[in-house]
C-alpha cells in the first residue's frame, strides 16, 4: 500500500479486515497509550484462538480471556497497573477455568529482544540478562549459545513476528505517519515485526503538522495498513499531553476480575453490548472523562532549521 494513499478506516472496519481468528496478534503500549478500544473491538467481533503478545499483560489481557478470544499468551510482567492481582489470568493458569491457558513468559527486555529480531528480521536476539533468572528453566524457547567470539555463552531468545500489530499513538497523519511523546515501549518494533499494523490515534492531523516535527514519527507510513482516529482509546490508562490514567478503574477492576460471573457480566454489559468505543465511553460517564483532562505544558519548540535563499 503506497505511503501517500490514505489509510483512514473506522475501528470496525479495521478489526474486520485485518484480525482473524488464530492470529499472533501484538497489543502494545507501555504504561500508557494501551489500545484498549483495539482490544474491545476484537471483542465485540468474537475473534477466537488468538495469541496474545504484550508487554505487561494487564486489565486489557484479563478482558480478552474473559470474552473468550485468547487461548495462548506470549508476555512479560504480569499485573494490573499498580492496582492488584489479574484474577481472569490467574483462574486460567492457577484452576485452568474455564480452560487452560498456554503462557509462554519472557522478561520485559526478553521481549523487547524478540520484537526487535522480528523487525530485523533475525532468528534470535542475543541478551545477557537471564543469567541468575529462573525463566529459562520455566521456558524452552530461551536458550544459550557459544559466543562466536570465544567469551562463552549468551542467552538468546527467538524472534517474534506478529501477524498483526495494533498500537495507540497520540496522532497521526491520513497516510499513517504516527506520532508518539512520552514513555515508548516496544511499539516501533512490535510495528516492523509485524505483517499488518494498525494504529489507532487521538486525532488525525494534517501532514503539514507530522512534518514540522518529524523526530516524534514512531512508525512512519510505509509501515502502516490502517489509521483510526478513536478519542480516549486508550482508557483506562492514558495518553500524554491529552489525558490522565483512570486510576480509580484501576482499582474499581479487582473485585470485578476476582468474581468470575462479575467480570464476564462486566465485559458483556460494557464491551459486547455497546455500539462501538462512543457507548463504551458513555458508559465510564463523560464527567468522569472530563476529570482525566490534563493542563497543557508544551515542550519547548525545536529549530529545524531552514536553508537560506
Amino acid at each position: 500500500m503506497s505511503g501517500r494513499t490514505t489509510k483512514v478506516t473506522t475501528l470496525r472496519e479495521a478489526v474486520a479486515t485485518h484480525v482473524h481468528d488464530g492470529m499472533v496478534v501484538a497489543l502494545e503500549g507501555f504504561g500508557h497509550l494501551i489500545p484498549f478500544a483495539a482490544a474491545h473491538e476484537i471483542i465485540r467481533q468474537e475473534r477466537r484462538d488468538l495469541t496474545l503478545c504484550r508487554m505487561t499483560p494487564d486489565i486489557l489481557c484479563d478482558q480478552m480471556l474473559a470474552a473468550g478470544c485468547v487461548t495462548r499468551l506470549v508476555a512479560s510482567f504480569f499485573a494490573s497497573g499498580s492496582a492488584g492481582s489479574l484474577y481472569e489470568i490467574r483462574r486460567r493458569i492457577e484452576q485452568h477455568d474455564p480452560a487452560p491457558l498456554e503462557v509462554e513468559e519472557y522478561s520485559h527486555y526478553g521481549m523487547y529482544c524478540r520484537y526487535q529480531a522480528g523487525a530485523s528480521r533475525l532468528p534470535f536476539f542475543p541478551l545477557r540478562s537471564y543469567v541468575g533468572s529462573d525463566l529459562p528453566q520455566v521456558n524452552e524457547r530461551i536458550r544459550t549459545v557459544p559466543s562466536p567470539y570465544g567469551d562463552g555463552d549468551v542467552y538468546v531468545v527467538p524472534a517474534l513476528n506478529p501477524d498483526v500489530t495494533i498500537i495507540h499513538a497520540q496522532r497521526a497523519d491520513e497516510f499513517g505517519n504516527a506520532q508518539i511523546w512520552g514513555i515508548t515501549g516496544a511499539q516501533q518494533e512490535a510495528a516492523y515485526a509485524a505483517g499488518r499494523v494498525i494504529v489507532t490515534v487521538e486525532e488525525i492531523v494534517s501532514s503539514e503538522v507530522v512534518r514540522s516535527d518529524p523526530n516524534r514519527t514512531l512508525v512512519p507510513a510505509h509501515a502502516v495498513d490502517a489509521v483510526v482516529q478513536v478519542p480516549h482509546g486508550a482508557h483506562p490508562s492514558y495518553a500524554q499531553g491529552y489525558y490522565d490514567r483512570d486510576s480509580a478503574f484501576y482499582r474499581e477492576w479487582t473485585p470485578i476480575s476476582r468474581d468470575r460471573e462479575a467480570i464476564r457480566a462486566w465485559v458483556q454489559d460494557r464491551i459486547i453490548a455497546t455500539d462501538g468505543h462512543g457507548a463504551y465511553l458513555d458508559g465510564v460517564g463523560r464527567e468522569r472523562l472530563a476529570r482525566l483532562d490534563v493542563a497543557p505544558r508544551p515542550s519547548e519548540p525545536v529549530d529545524y532549521g531552514r536553508r537560506g535563499t
